[in-house]
């Protein structure tokens, strides 16, 4: 068994969090438009939109490295504008026995949580895809201010 971890971090967002929660929940094809530096493109393959029970996959740049990563969409919770992505296929399982990403919006601010099980214990904790995730939280919110 593999080492357990959870990464949370939160940023505040002028535009709003409901704001962003909506880019994520029915224009996420956007998003490789809004930030093409770490999303080159959204696709999907089963169901509609961001909708439970969809499966997805994006194509990003996860630090300089072109990565796929391929998900089912677990959870969407209008009131408490939040989305659970259960990562099922790409690149992030070649180190990870499981990843989960839960994207939640309140007021103004936006907060990624990534709960994981690492396949060894010296595999390094996905800091840079924390990273781009934030980046790209921020792309949105200057797109939505413009």
């Amino acid at each position: 068994m593999g080492v357990k971890g959870k990464l949370i971090a939160s940023v505040e967002v002028k535009c709003g969090g409901h704001s962003i929660h909506d880019i994520f929940h029915t224009n996420t094809h956007h998003i490789a438009n809004i930030s093409p530096s770490k999303v080159q493109h959204f696709e999907i393959h089963e169901g509609e939109t961001v909708k439970v029970g969809s499966i997805v996959s994006w194509k990003y740049n996860d630090d300089g490295k072109d990565k796929i990563s391929k998900q089912l969409i677990e959870a969407v919770d209008l009131e408490t504008k939040s989305i659970t992505w259960k990562v099922i296929g790409g690149d992030l399982l070649e180190l990870y026995n499981s990843f989960t990403i839960i994207t939640s919006c309140d007021h103004h601010w936006t907060t990624w949580t990534f709960v994981y099980e690492k396949k060894t214990e010296d595999i390094p904790e996905p800091l840079a895809l924390l990273g781009c995730a934030l980046h790209v939280t921020k792309e949105i919110e200057g797109h939505l201010l413009k």
